[in-house]
């Protein structure tokens, strides 16, 4: 046969045919392969004898012969199989001399190359013989047959056969459950429902089994009690585990769901079919006796019981059981009962589980009782002379030993100071065929005390609860004396130790298992263990888990929904696994039916809802799922929320989006959408769309692929399993090898990086040791989703979700810290994005710890180092870990919008023990980016912003710093890095706390005086809103007071979310920030409002308007656009969350440039109110012929102007140098300038804008009834008339004569004015009165 590593293909087939030749052949099997190429489709064929009968008998013959084709193209298999199966046998030969008839060919063995090996598997109804699955390896990632008989796939061709052998037939009793009731009918063979039953059931298998290869028939015979157990046998040919487990699937689908059919109960059950052995065939009380059952069947499921007390055996100190695997075909399990007694005479059976089959073995052994006859009571002379013990026994026994031992104390008559009363008698025995002679010698050492038997009490109430529940067993022992306290299941594995706790009290002891969320796994029986030395004290507890979906499992569809109210919309819930359900809708106090589908392993309840059902539209449904099982248990699903709109409205249509109207946002999970997905391997995670013009855009995709997705669900269920520890270490690389495969899908998938993390995450709570090949597998799997590829990838996953970068980096450090290397050397890992080094402390004098990590690609190293002085408070055998990494600081600084971060390592420094002694750590960076700014020594602070993590400080400084390299010094574990800060202060720094109290108390100065400045306003409303240009400035005036007031209060609230510049709460966050971006805008547009009402009033003089009128224009202008471009920006950056910065609530810069939708307005109002000032000046000073505003007119809007002119700049130079501080970079005098102009603010407001309005004054010493300051006043107010308009005794008023070169008087109007000037005036005074 040509070499494996050659050929493409191989197949071996039987040839059948008879001869009445008389035939000489040697029975030694022969080969020639014949070879097939591409160009050759035909060659030498030769024949392969497995067994030759040879006879000089003329009569005919019948010989089997074995030959094997080897062929480089895979693709001439199946012809070849086609050709074969084409032909009519018998086929005759055409030779006169030797007539030979070929009754069969089948193919058998074919042979495959898989990676480096090449793997030979069996055709349907053949396997290979019992003595190659011994010799040879098994494939066994697929050789998954029948128990106990041939195996299918062997990893290479056996080079002298024999190949694969024709099955022979096997009859499967198997039983399964009916969740219904019984009846006693079932037990009457001739009764009606018997019949039924029987024909209805033997139908349903026959479809099932019917795919089995060989299936002959299935017969049911009979019934049981226990809601309903159907026997029935199988006859077949030896089919693979995964084929019965088809079958299964398929008797429950085709049988009538009023069955109730348990797909959990199929067993099939094999009685003393397996080697069981005895040792002693005699066994006399005493013995220690050995039972012995063998099976060849792969499994260390192995139990035993007695079956005259029905009792399940456990290691104690008469029982220990041991099990093991021999040949990687035969399972052995050793049952020894020491000291054997006539009670345990009777009844064991040895049961071993392999999935559904149950193989028992029972046998019945008798103890033969033994009497010895002694001595009652001696009394010995202590005269050094030896003393004959004597004791005989009934029957002939060939005794192997004979040992005695001391009962009570021996007594010592007399006062004899030199011995203590009890002594410690020391026997030797010397044995002399039935004679045994014992001398005895006196001690003075204490005597040892007898082991107490603890005696233990179990919660007594059965144990019944459904998936999903909680329950707890409570373990109580009468003894306080304990090493080890552990609970274990019936197949002999330990519970892992989060699981249960254990109390010592003075008199006693307790343990208490509680599982928090139960799951299948937890069904069965637990055992509680309390051990002192070598004696076990064991009480036991059944737990009955009934299935019940758990409700983060329940896959919903659509989560959201738009639906026409007049149309209908398909809404289902789906499972993994099937189950005996009772599953109803529920929307509000309506239960709505659900129909049940099955799709592969998929199980959904689906139902239409119609709309027309709800009794109004444009409403919002919220719609549940309710499963009920057998126990009546019930779990709901999470909500669907369906939409009812009106039909008009909607606008995309998509048969499996679903429909929506303009700018609708969904989500669904991926699962049900347009990602193509299969129901053996289903994809996890969301999709988001929105309703663009008539179709549906994908706006966000958080899919998960279905081999990551599987992972995270093992992951999920593994946390919740009893044996999790156990699970870990094959799970881990099995992530690791997956994680490898998938490095480039992971590079463009979010939600498969997001699941990553969450199963790092999860499975970082389950250790409490890690060795060397975990932590290992840990690391590449970290060193894959860290690498530069997948860098873009992170930026998109952090704008959904925040902390997983940090969440990334305490999974680490918690694996960490339980790494145990044990007596290995300490484990050093190093690959392109994550390097780790250790070292464990043997001794009391370690030596100082010193690493280095080095990445070339990057150009960064640092070094670690700590002193021995400080390794000395560690404990022994305590490992120190240091990992690096190099792509990690740019991740986190992404996670909270840092800029000012430094290209250098992130190095993780844990100890596997907790240390509170003082502690120092010595690290020196590589920084690739050195500026002239400050440099901070920093670690992740897991506790900071809501416990979502950011850099911090305390306990680091920076011990020296030469550009390139920065030492730091800190005195505590963790996660550390540089940090720059280039011109910005720091918080923590002195100039940053004094610009924070600058900020704050400005702030609160502020309010306090746009308070004041609303009090002076409405006390003086009515004397200084006269006419309509003073009514609709002090309208203004109050507004920009109001706005600010209460953009500045949620200042206030800003700081009280803020913890150290880490946002603590999200929603709080938006909300302040839509409010200030508001409030401020409306400001500056209360601001352009008064501006343009200066202008029309003075521009427009012949045009009037309305008080009514103004009012609304005014309105709309000073609080509409701000509103409208607030809740614009709002809704178009906030869908991605990218409305605000990570770590201050204000507008976005970085992602969207969101705080352009209020610099552009504000610097706009601000350049528009600085001309439409300038404008109006000038038109005052040098007014046009019929432009004669009366007095009252001219003073307000010259008081306008002064408002405008001041505090247009003021607010614009404020927000200008405000706008400066959020580009990195800034120098700190901008910083220091914004603050002061900042406390100033409201001031301003309160002066320019209100108490230098003479109007306001006098109505203030008017209303406070200050008659001499009013007397004076009014004297200089009556010379208006003869006195320039600015000549008041203000600077101001001065400089602004003096700009305009005015000196003298100058009158604006005169009541000599001409008709149509006077016609305007009289209106003029008749509007402003």
């Amino acid at each position: 046969m040509k070499s494996p590593r050659r050929t493409t293909l191989c197949l071996m087939f039987i040839v059948i045919y008879s001869s009445k030749a008389a035939l000489n052949w040697n029975y030694e099997s022969t080969i020639h392969p014949l070879s097939l190429h591409e160009h050759e489709p035909a060659g030498e064929e030769a024949l392969r004898q497995k067994r030759a009968v040879a006879t000089k008998s003329p009569t005919a013959e019948e010989y089997t012969v074995n030959i094997e084709i080897s062929f480089e193209n895979a693709s001439f298999l199946d012809p070849i199989k086609a050709y074969l199966n084409s032909l009519s046998f018998p086929i005759h030969g055409n030779n006169t001399d030797q007539i030979t008839d070929i009754l069969s060919i089948n193919v058998t063995t074919v042979c495959r190359p898989a990676g480096n090996e090449i793997w030979c598997s069996c055709e349907t109804g053949y396997g290979w013989p019992r003595e190659r699955c011994l010799h040879n390896l098994i494939c066994q990632e697929r050789d998954v047959f029948l128990p106990g008989h041939h195996c299918s796939c062997l990893k290479e061709l056996p080079p002298n056969g024999p190949f694969c052998l024709l099955q022979e037939d096997v009859t499967l009793n198997m039983r399964v459950r009916l969740n219904v009731g019984f009846q006693e009918d079932l037990m009457n063979t001739s009764s009606a429902l018997y019949r039924s039953y029987k024909t209805d059931l033997e139908t349903a298998f026959r479809k099932g089994y019917g795919i089995l290869p060989g299936f002959k028939g299935v017969t049911v015979t009979g019934f049981k009690s226990g809601s309903v157990v159907v026997t029935y046998e199988v006859k077949t040919t030896p089919p693979s585990l995964e084929l019965i487990h088809k079958a299964n699937e398929q008797v429950v689908q085709s049988l009538n769901q009023t069955y109730k059919m348990d797909y959990n109960s199929f067993q099939a059950v094999t009685i003393n079919e397996s080697n069981f052995f005895v040792t002693p065939e005699i066994i006399f009380e005493g013995d220690t006796v050995s039972l012995v059952c063998e099976k060849e069947v792969l499994s260390s499921n192995v139990s035993w019981r007695y079956e005259e007390q029905q009792l399940e055996i456990q290691n104690s100190s008469r029982f220990s059981i041991y099990t093991a695997l021999f040949n990687n075909m035969t399972s052995v399990s050793k049952l020894t009962i020491h000291n054997i007694t006539p009670g345990d005479a009777g009844e064991y059976v040895c049961k071993l589980i392999l999935d559904i089959f149950e193989y028992e073995c029972k046998k019945k052994i008798d103890v033969m009782p033994i009497q010895i006859l002694a001595n009652e009571e001696m009394k010995v002379m202590c005269d050094n002379n030896p003393v004959s013990l004597n004791c005989c026994s009934q029957g002939n026994v060939n005794w192997s030993k004979v040992e005695w031992k001391q009962e009570g104390k021996i007594n010592i008559p007399g006062d004899n100071s030199s011995h203590k009363s009890e002594v410690h008698e020391v026997l030797r025995h010397v044995m002399e065929m039935s004679t045994v002679q014992s001398t005895t010698r006196n001690s003075l050492e204490t005597s040892k005390a007898q082991e107490q038997q603890a005696n233990l009490t179990i919660t007594p109430d059965p144990i019944s609860v459904s998936e999903g529940q909680n329950f707890s067993i409570k373990c109580i022992s009468d003894v306080s004396n304990y090493d080890e306290v552990y609970w274990n299941t019936s197949a002999g594995i330990k519970i892992y130790q989060r699981f249960y706790t254990t109390r010592r009290y003075l008199d006693g002891a307790e343990s208490v298992l509680t599982v928090k969320t139960s799951t299948r796994e937890w069904n069965g029986t637990y055992h509680c263990i309390f051990r002192y030395k070598n004696s076990y004290s064991i009480a036991t507890k059944d737990v009955i888990v009934h299935p019940l979906p758990l409700k983060l499992n329940i896959m919903v569809d659509p989560l959201e929904a738009t639906v026409s109210c007049s149309g209908s919309h398909h809404i289902k819930c789906c499972i993994e696994e099937d189950g005996d359900y009772k599953v109803t809708f529920h929307t509000g106090s309506s239960s709505l039916p659900a129909a049940k589908e099955v799709n592969k392993k998929q199980v959904c309840y689906k139902h239409n809802f119609n709309a027309s059902s709800v009794s109004w539209c444009s409403k919002t449904v919220d719609v549940c799922c309710h499963f009920t099982n057998a126990a009546n248990n019930s779990v709901w699903s999470p909500s669907m929320k369906l939409n009812l709109v009106p039909g008009e409205n909607i606008t995309c249509q998509d048969p499996v989006i679903g429909v929506g109207e303009p700018g609708k946002v969904i989500q669904k999970l991926c699962r049900f959408s347009n990602v193509p997905s299969s129901p053996e391997s289903p994809i996890g995670g969301t999709i988001t769309y929105k309703c663009v013009g008539s179709q549906w855009e994908e706006k966000r995709n958080d899919c998960i692929s279905a081999p990551i997705n599987s992972l995270l669900q093992m992951a999920k269920a593994l946390i919740k399993s009893p044996s999790q520890d156990e699970m870990l270490p094959t799970y881990l690389k099995d992530l690791s090898i997956s994680i490898d495969k998938a490095e480039h899908e992971i590079s463009s998938s979010p939600g498969s990086l997001g699941a990553i993390i969450n199963i790092l995450d999860l499975l970082s709570t389950v250790p409490t040791q890690v060795n060397s090949e975990m932590m290992t597998h840990v690391l590449s799997t970290v060193n894959v989703i860290l690498g530069k590829p997948v860098l873009n990838t992170w930026k998109v996953l952090q704008q959904q979700w925040t902390n997983q970068s940090s969440q990334l980096l305490h999974s680490v450090e918690r694996f960490s810290q339980a790494l145990q290397s044990g007596d290995s050397p300490p484990l050093s890992f190093s690959q392109t994005n994550v390097q780790m080094s250790s070292m464990v402390i043997k001794s009391s004098h370690p030596e100082t710890y010193q690493q280095r990590f080095v990445f070339p690609y990057f150009d960064l190293w640092g070094n670690v180092v700590i002193d021995k002085s400080y390794l000395e408070n560690l404990q022994s055998d305590s490992s120190i870990v240091t990992m690096a990494f190099p792509t990690l600081q740019a991740i986190l600084a992404q996670d909270i919008q840092e800029n000012n971060f430094a290209e250098s390592l992130v190095m993780t420094t844990t100890v596997s023990h907790n240390t509170t002694m003082p502690f120092r750590i010595s690290m020196t960076f590589k920084n690739n980016s050195p500026s002239g700014g400050e440099t901070k020594c920093v670690f992740w602070n897991f506790r900071l912003a809501n416990n979502t993590g950011g850099w911090d400080s305390s306990g680091c400084y920076v011990e020296e710093g030469d550009g390139d390299n920065v030492t730091c010094i800190c005195d505590h574990l963790t996660s550390f890095s540089i940090l720059m800060s280039p011109d910005s202060p720091d918080p923590s720094s002195l100039l940053g706390i004094l610009l924070d109290i600058i900020s704050y108390v400005g702030v609160g100065f502020s309010i306090l005086s746009l308070a004041a400045c609303l009090v002076v306003e409405a006390v003086v409303w009515k004397s200084v809103t006269k006419n309509r240009t003073s009514y609709m400035r002090h309208t203004c005036i109050v507004n920009i007071a109001a706005s600010l007031l209460v953009a500045n209060t949620w200042f206030i609230v800003v700081a009280a979310i803020q913890d150290n510049r880490y946002i603590l709460c999200k929603t709080a966050c938006v909300a302040a920030t839509f409010f200030i971006h508001f409030f401020y805008l409306s400001v500056f547009f209360w601001m352009l409002t008064l501006g343009l009402m200066l202008f029309y009033r003075l521009v427009f003089i012949l045009h009037e308007t309305s008080r009514s009128t103004q009012k609304a224009i005014a309105f709309c202008l000073g609080y509409g656009c701000p509103l409208a471009i607030s809740v614009i920006t709002l809704g178009a950056t906030q869908p991605r969350e990218v409305y605000t910065r990570k770590n201050v609530c204000w507008l976005n810069w970085e992602d969207t440039k969101a705080l352009l939708a209020f610099a552009i307005p504000a610097l706009i109002i601000v350049v528009v109110n600085i001309t439409i000032t300038i404008v109006v000046i000038t038109k005052i000073l040098r007014p046009s012929i019929g432009d004669k505003p009366c007095k009252q007119e001219k003073s307000s809007l010259f008081q306008i102007s002064k408002s405008i002119g001041v505090l247009t700049p003021l607010l614009g130079l404020t927000w200008g140098f405000g706008l400066t501080t959020v580009f990195p970079g800034t120098n700190l005098v901008f910083h220091i300038i914004f603050a002061i102009l900042n406390v100033f603010q409201g001031l301003f407001i309160l002066l320019f804008g209100c108490l230098w309005d003479l109007k306001v004054q006098e109505a203030l010493l008017n209303k406070f009834s200050l008659s001499r300051w009013s007397s004076q006043h009014s004297k200089s107010t009556s010379l208006g008339s003869s006195t320039p308009v600015f000549s008041m005794s203000s600077p101001i008023s001065r400089r602004f004569n003096n700009l305009f070169g005015k000196t003298g008087t100058y009158n604006v109007s005169t009541p000599e004015a001409t008709s149509s000037s006077l016609e305007n005036s009289s209106s003029a005074s008749s509007l402003l009165n």
